[in-house]
């Protein structure tokens, strides 16, 4: 019987480590709660009837049943040393130049990962069993938790790897809980009448320390490895395949994690990256970037403080709680439907906001946000301010869901939802509000640069009916303009000079200034470049479109489907008609790169280029684009109205010069 026993035991616990792996690791669960409690007391029972059979990696045994009477410290085998960090773009892209000067010019791949906003743990585990848990402490000694570790559920209490497992694994990571598990532990504090806990990084930190691993159990703590210490038998020999080998061993893994062949790409995505850290559930405070290979970490060392392959580019943050008042949605210039969130005013790094983005509906539902809540509203760095997440303990009485329309809030139309993604849109191209905003983004610096034609004038030249399309603009006449609100002789003289100067943009801007999907100001040169005219451009297939670097089949689908509507049709011969240049004015770049290894700024207004025009040229032949003046400038590119770069530059002695001088640099 008992050998039967065995066997059941064994299969339940087998079974049971595999749904935790497809709920925690893969999040792709395969049986209901019920179902999953149901195993769980299954072998509960089977255990309580044969006692001698438990051990302590089984997952019954996550939550002690007693107290532990203190925390007892523990030394680090390998110390868990700090990571440098930096505010500043500059002095990030400083830190790499630095590392690949100790690596004498190898190529280094660098990761780019969230930096979860948590507690620093150390897992070890010895034959593939979780043997201890310990805190960072001051990096040489931390405070072993093991007793509380084991109660997160996503972290295995044996690896699912048999004799596979190394025979000394440490992994490093953070302990974590996540924003929609703090607002389920603020309403069961609100309903036992004790007070709500201010942010996730305290509860966490809280709680990892609790000597009652049953109420820590109650917490629901997470845990993400991003880094090993002392490890015996490890098979990966660079970052990407240690999270991956991590993975395999059923331990979670940092998200969203990308490796990069140059530091300078790396730096663009976590500029990209930033603008996206709404979409998380869980806190971050920055952003990690690691060279890739072990063997390169190995030759670059430590300081006494810090590994020399590690950098952290991090934020400021500031937090701010208020009540939603409104939520409203503007329709962009792509047809976007875009919620917003109307909120009381309140003081956030120095600065009074009243509104918040949304973002889309699915956030809305995730975060269930409602006309009414007191909400938590996040700056960080540069990025607009969001809504972190809904206090929903302090609901006084219930409030509506919010009901995102079927049709278009400004034309009526109905609204589709974007194949595979999260938008929401109005397909009417005609629709007034998507008109507004595409005409004043065609008007804008970076795209046609039409100055005079700001965003009021737009607004009623496009509500009293007068410019239906881009074309429309060069039709203006002066009578047209002296009688709208606040519009002379003399300024609507000026504006239609600024429109006819605008006919002479080149293809580049105009296919930037369009307002096609995905199609931004370097996918606009891109293109240009390769095609040197609209009518070559409008002759290629999406195959031949994917086909050109760094366009790719998303950019490439949109832009046909632009080209070949009726829409796109009738715009462009619209514009033709009228004298738009539809060919390239760039030049392509052949030849040597003479600005190979020079670092550029650009300030003030310009005259030949936009500013993304020249930091392309810049790209092409060689040298590399910053947006603020140091000591490794080689050049200031100044253009009118040049102002506290240009002090800074003389201040330290790097060369200033005109456009002028710029293209003789390159020609």
């Amino acid at each position: 019987m008992s050998r039967n026993a065995a066997a059941e035991i064994d299969k339940l616990r087998e079974e049971i480590r595999y749904h935790d792996r497809k709920y925690y690791l893969e999040a792709a669960p395969e049986i209901s709660d019920l179902k999953y409690d149901q195993l769980v007391e299954q072998l509960k029972k089977l255990e309580a009837t044969h006692p001698e059979l438990i051990t302590p990696d089984s997952p019954t045994q996550r939550v002690g049943e007693q107290p532990v009477e203190g925390l007892q410290q523990v030394e680090h085998r390998v110390p868990m040393l700090s990571i440098d960090n930096t505010y500043s773009l500059d002095e990030l892209r400083a830190y790499g130049t630095r590392a690949a000067k100790l690596l004498a010019g190898e190529p280094i791949e660098w990761v780019v990962e969230v930096k979860v906003d948590g507690v620093a743990c150390s897992l070890i585990y010895e034959k593939g069993v979780l043997l201890r848990g310990v805190t960072r402490g001051n990096g040489r000694i931390g405070d072993d938790v093991t007793h509380n570790i084991r109660t997160i559920p996503d972290i295995p209490l044996r690896l699912p790897v048999g004799d596979n497992a190394p025979d000394a694994l440490e992994v490093r990571g953070e302990v974590y809980m996540t924003n929609s598990d703090l607002v389920r532990l603020n309403e069961r504090q609100r309903d036992q009448g004790e007070s709500p806990y201010a942010n996730t990084r305290n509860v966490t930190a809280g709680s990892i320390r609790l000597l009652d691993p049953r109420i820590c159990a109650g917490r629901r703590l997470r845990f993400f490895c991003h880094s090993v210490g002392y490890a015996e038998g490890l098979n990966a020999v660079n970052h990407m395949d240690f999270l991956a080998e991590m993975r395999s061993y059923g331990l979670p893994a940092t998200p969203h994690v990308e490796c990069f062949p140059s530091f300078d790409a790396a730096v663009a995505h976590c500029e990209r990256l930033v603008e996206r850290l709404h979409e998380l559930d869980f806190e971050v405070d920055g952003l990690v970037l690691k060279v890739n290979r072990f063997d390169q970490r190995t030759r670059l060392g430590a300081t006494s403080k810090s590994p020399r392959w590690v950098i952290a580019y991090k934020f400021e943050k500031y937090e701010a709680v208020t009540r939603l008042r409104k939520i409203r949605l503007q329709v962009g210039k792509t047809g976007t439907v875009t919620p917003v969130a109307d909120l009381e005013p309140v003081e956030l790094a120095d600065t009074i906001v009243s509104r918040a983005s949304l973002h889309n509906a699915d956030e809305i539902q995730r975060k269930d946000v409602r006309e009414g809540d007191v909400v938590v509203v996040e700056k960080a760095g540069k990025i607009i301010p969001h809504i972190v997440r809904v206090e929903k303990h302090e609901r006084q009485e219930p409030l509506q869901p919010f009901v995102f329309p079927q049709d278009c809030p400004e034309c009526g139309t109905e609204l589709a939802k974007d194949e595979g993604g999260v938008y929401i849109r109005c397909p009417n191209f005609q629709c007034p509000a998507q008109l507004r905003e595409r005409i004043q983004y065609y008007a804008s610096r970076n795209a046609m640069d039409i100055e005079g034609l700001g965003d009021k004038l737009v607004n009623q030249l496009v509500d009293l009916g007068i410019v239906r399309s881009f074309g429309d603009l060069y039709r203006l006449s002066s009578e047209q303009l002296v009688s709208l609100e606040r519009m002379g002789k003399k300024s609507s003289e000026k504006l239609l000079a600024g429109i006819a100067a605008s006919k002479d943009r080149g293809l580049a801007r105009l296919l930037g200034a369009l307002s096609i999907r995905h199609v931004g100001p370097r996918a606009a040169l891109l293109l240009a470049e390769h095609f040197r005219s609209i009518d070559e451009l409008s002759k290629a297939g999406e195959e031949q479109l994917s086909g050109i670097n760094e366009i790719g089949p998303v950019i490439a689908k949109s832009v046909y489907e632009f080209l070949h509507s009726e829409y796109g049709r009738y715009t462009l011969d619209d514009l033709k008609q009228i004298g738009v240049r539809t060919t390239s004015s760039i030049p392509a770049a052949t030849g040597p790169r003479p600005l190979e290894g020079k670092t550029f700024v650009v300030t003030g207004t310009l005259q030949r280029y936009t500013r993304e025009e020249i930091e392309d040229l810049i790209a092409r032949h060689g040298g590399r684009a910053a947006s603020s003046v140091s000591k490794n400038t080689d050049y200031l590119v100044a253009g009118e109205k040049a102002g506290s770069k240009l002090a800074k530059a003389k201040q330290l002695g790097v060369a200033v010069i005109s456009e002028e001088q710029f293209d003789a640099l390159i020609h």
